[in-house]
């Protein structure tokens, strides 16, 4: 990789450098457990460059649990295939800061709940029918369920799952609560 060679260029892959090193750092040991000195320390940089970059810690914890916007679009199915596979791959650093922090930070309560209540709508929306916001808050919170238990609590099924087992069980159990012709009649 080439370095930079404008100031601009230089303070913006610090920057770059300090942002990617506090996302492991949130992701391995949540807001309380990372410290600007083991940021600086994985970035390679001063401590007080964090600082003079990003204002706080919990400024840079802001950042760096930003959940890139997805657009659900028409296919609900192959969309929620798309986040299957993320959420059962390799988690985003930003992802893994989030959900380990959502529980103790409330900057990262309102920053999960704010992306999932997105989530939810978009979702609910494009399926439709008369409880659709409940059909799509369940799947929602089951992708979150999944991701927890496979990548935190690292549950033995979840870790050894295969493709043939994704396809044949996970994937229709995942769009089951959003077709409405499937559900049994009350």
């Amino acid at each position: 990789m080439d370095e930079p060679k404008t100031r601009a260029a230089k303070r913006a892959a610090t920057a770059q450098r300090i942002l990617e090193a506090a996302q492991t750092e949130f992701g391995e040991h949540g807001l309380e457990g990372a410290t600007v000195r083991s940021i600086a320390q994985r970035a390679g940089v001063d401590p007080s460059l964090v600082i003079q970059h990003y204002g706080s810690k919990n400024d840079l914890f802001a950042i760096a649990i930003r959940l890139p916007r997805e657009s659900t679009g028409d296919d609900v199915a192959g969309h929620l295939f798309d986040v299957l596979d993320v959420r059962l791959g390799e988690l985003p650093p930003e992802t893994r800061a989030l959900v380990r922090s959502m529980l103790t930070a409330p900057e990262a309560t309102e920053a999960m709940r704010d992306f999932l209540n997105e989530r939810v709508t978009n979702l609910a929306r494009a399926g439709g029918g008369d409880d659709a916001d409940l059909r799509a808050a369940l799947t929602v919170s089951s992708i979150l369920g999944l991701t927890i238990a496979r990548h935190f609590l690292r549950l033995d099924a979840l870790a050894e799952i295969s493709e043939p087992q994704i396809e044949t069980t996970v994937r229709p159990w995942l769009t089951a609560a959003l077709d409405e012709d499937v559900r049994p009649a009350r």
